[in-house]
């Protein structure tokens, strides 16, 4: 974590090169089939929680980080109070718990493109891959391995900007020829049509989409002139972002008709369609192979990075028991690995005993959400307590119009997670109340009564003396 001290010459962040670590790591083409259903209206869809969630994130974080070292759980705990302090934290690992499921399927859904296209909608396939691969990365994990850490960042032109590039390119020279995109192209098409509340329910998903800008926050402190560059990195990287997420969506319409796409196998949906019509199918498979790197990548470098911050939360301050807070001879915190993987095996199944496997990716990604966005309104309002609390606090980096950023922040972060127990259009004949019950229950039981319990029953025997710096 970055810390309030002033970043000598040698080691100064260009304001360049952190807009891109932002762009890399929020940006990525899992998300394109799911604002694909909407065509061009995709761009509203993708814009609004852009300027609604997107910026206040990225510049109360900014300011947070360059004020108080130790991330989400030290901005809040000082801001509110340390037992929400907690749960902020605890959210933004818990939000892992069901990012991984969803992720996983769409690593199996692109793999099956590989071997057997029909299996990405067969439940019970989607479900082993998820649980295999899951188990697998523990294991590697556990072993304390930094062997796949350069995956990350290969991962955003392995797996991202070479696809995406390919897949513009392509939908380009599709439409040079006189084809006929599959999605309407006209400004008449520009808002998603109303057909009621469900119609606008997966712009929830683009709240998810933009989440991690706090992550990347923390290295203001590194950047020679705070208050200037970083403002300029963040626009350019809401431009890099934007243009990753939109333009493949919109090309992806173009050739897969919306009530055929699939929210998990859609870009291979997209890539198999251009290929067989330029008759080069044979590139197919590598493709699958790139994403499927990427993505894999990203999980192994990022399996134990939020369960680490709550593992140095819970000893020091005796949050969890030590069966999960205990570290084996490589200092990784297998138990809690171990434990988050049973609860992944269980939500796998998910995707065997619901029919539609994408109707179970979208489940699984608004409980991710919902859980997420109970740690943004916290930091929101710790935000503007901490700005009101502590005025004279040195800071890096002071953000414009705090408490109004903050106040939209909170406001569309409440109106996410209402509209998140919406059905959306796309889920298909399922019960609206199932549905309900489904989101509300994970995310109520995952973020709250989970922590609450954590709370009311620890002991003073669980607490565990650590370094301050590991915090920092």
């Amino acid at each position: 974590m970055a810390t309030t001290r002033v970043a000598t010459a040698t080691n100064y962040l260009s304001w360049i090169t952190l807009a891109l670590m932002t762009t890399s790591s929020v940006a990525s083409l899992r998300a394109a089939p799911t604002m694909a259903v909407y065509g061009l209206a995709c761009v509203f869809l993708y814009l609004l929680p852009a300027v609604l969630f997107l910026l206040p994130t990225a510049f109360v974080a900014a300011e947070l980080a360059s004020g108080w070292a130790g991330g989400v759980y030290r901005w809040v705990g000082e801001g509110i109070s340390q037992p929400a302090g907690f749960l902020a934290v605890w959210c933004q690992f818990a939000m892992t718990i069901f990012y991984y499921p969803s992720l996983l399927a769409y690593v199996a859904s692109t793999f099956a493109y590989i071997i057997d296209p029909s299996l990405a909608a067969n439940g019970g396939y989607v479900a082993i891959v998820i649980i295999t691969i899951y188990w697998a990365a523990v294991y590697i994990s556990s072993q304390g391995t930094k062997t796949v850490a350069g995956l990350s960042s290969a991962g955003l032109v392995i797996g991202t900007l070479i696809p995406g590039a390919l897949l513009v390119v392509l939908g380009f020279v599709f439409l040079a020829q006189g084809n006929e995109p599959a999605a309407p192209m006209d400004a008449g098409h520009l808002l998603p049509a109303w057909t009621g509340l469900a119609s606008l329910v997966l712009i929830v998903n683009n709240f998810l989409s933009y989440a991690g800008m706090e992550m990347n926050a923390v290295h203001v402190s590194s950047l020679k002139n705070p208050g200037k560059e970083y403002p300029r990195a963040m626009a350019l990287a809401v431009l890099l972002v934007l243009a990753i997420f939109i333009v493949p969506a919109i090309v992806i319409s173009w050739v897969v008709p919306s009530k055929n796409l699939s929210l998990t196998a859609g870009v291979m949906q997209a890539f198999d369609g251009f290929f067989n019509h330029f008759h080069i199918g044979f590139l197919t498979p590598i493709l699958g192979v790139m994403l499927v790197a990427a993505a894999l990548g990203g999980m192994l470098t990022w399996l134990a990075g939020p369960s680490k911050g709550l593992l140095l939360i819970g000893r020091r301050e005796g949050y969890l028991p030590p069966v999960l807070t205990r570290v084996n001879k490589h200092g990784v915190q297998q138990n809690m690995l171990v434990a988050q993987g049973v609860v992944t095996t269980l939500l796998a199944l998910l995707y065997a005993l619901i029919p539609d496997v994408s109707s179970a990716y979208w489940i699984l990604s608004v409980i991710t959400t919902q859980v997420y966005l109970i740690m943004y309104v916290l930091m929101f309002v710790a935000a503007v307590r901490l700005r009101r609390d502590q005025p004279d606090h040195p800071r890096g980096y002071r953000a414009p119009m705090l408490v109004a950023l903050c106040g939209v922040g909170i406001a569309s972060s409440l109106a996410a997670f209402l509209i998140g127990f919406v059905p959306p259009s796309q889920y298909g004949s399922g019960s609206p109340l199932g549905y309900v019950l489904l989101v509300g229950f994970g995310a109520g039981i995952v973020g709250l009564v989970v922590p609450y319990l954590f709370l009311r029953l620890r002991k003073p025997a669980w607490k565990i003396d650590e370094p301050q710096e590991t915090l920092a």
